[in-house]
């Protein structure tokens, strides 16, 4: 769900050691060059203007003869079709950068409601790494399928099954497709931008602004109730309780709703 949940920032270093997180961590190199090391003998070689996306309880060192500057980013199930730590280049003008600076600053303010900010810049990240890579596209099954459910997750009467259904291919094969391609199944992608949504609404809405029908209504469902189980099942919280305390965290793992297709 691209949620940050921490930001950092190295000064000048030469070696961190040994270590693992359990949820991605993203390094923005802001100076020098250095090298990861990985559990399974793998090293990434990075310098500035390079970014290294480390997965879940991957052990990795990093280590530097001329030491380096970064900002690291510990985001929570973002959005990656990617299961294995990964290296992409910043653009030209440094988009990226310029993201993982806003990050940081964001992350340590007191400025009302940063979270919202907070929330968008973890989905520009995450997007800026998908994209960067640049080595690997959707086909047009998928990417049309991707489209159909972002055009329409937050619609009450949307069926992704009958949607997944009217597409001119097999539908086992779509899904497997989709899975194999993004790294998740069309309900779990879907699940997603209805919590991230959810998410959002209930960050920012103040005591009696919005009943729980209407959130969840907003958000793509009809049922309040069955909405409640769902963020419950991602979030480990209630949708009330997450609104009542702005301070929580989204759960490593993405919730699924009845059956996935």
């Amino acid at each position: 769900m691209n949620t940050i949940l921490f930001v950092g920032e190295h000064p000048r270093t030469f070696d961190v050691c040994w270590h693992c997180h359990d949820h991605w961590e993203l390094v923005y190199c802001t100076g020098g060059e250095g090298v990861f090391q990985l559990e399974n003998g793998a090293a990434i070689r990075y310098r500035q203007g390079q970014a290294v996306a480390i997965p879940p309880r991957e052990h990795h060192k990093n280590s530097s003869r001329e030491g380096f500057t970064n900002i690291h980013v510990t985001m929570a199930d973002p959005a990656f079709p990617f299961r294995s730590a990964f290296l992409v280049d910043d653009d030209a003008e440094g988009h990226m950068r310029i993201a993982f600076t806003e990050a940081k600053f964001y992350y340590l303010s007191d400025i009302k409601k940063h979270e919202l900010v907070l929330s968008a810049l973890g989905e520009l990240i995450a997007s800026y790494m998908v994209v960067y890579r640049g080595q690997r596209e959707f086909s047009q099954p998928v990417a049309d399928l991707r489209d159909t459910i972002r055009q329409n997750y937050a619609d009450p009467d949307f069926a992704l099954d009958e949607a997944m259904r009217r597409m001119p291919f097999h539908y086992d094969y779509l899904r497997r497709l989709f899975r194999q391609e993004s790294g998740v199944t069309p309900l779990e992608y879907m699940t997603r931008l209805r919590m991230q949504k959810a998410e959002v609404l209930l960050r920012v809405m103040q005591a009696g602004e919005y009943t729980m029908s209407e959130v969840a209504s907003q958000c793509g469902y009809a049922n309040a109730l069955y909405f409640s189980r769902v963020f419950k099942k991602n979030y480990g919280v209630s949708p009330s309780a997450f609104g009542r305390d702005k301070t929580l965290h989204v759960q490593d793992g993405t919730g699924e709703e009845e059956k996935d297709v």
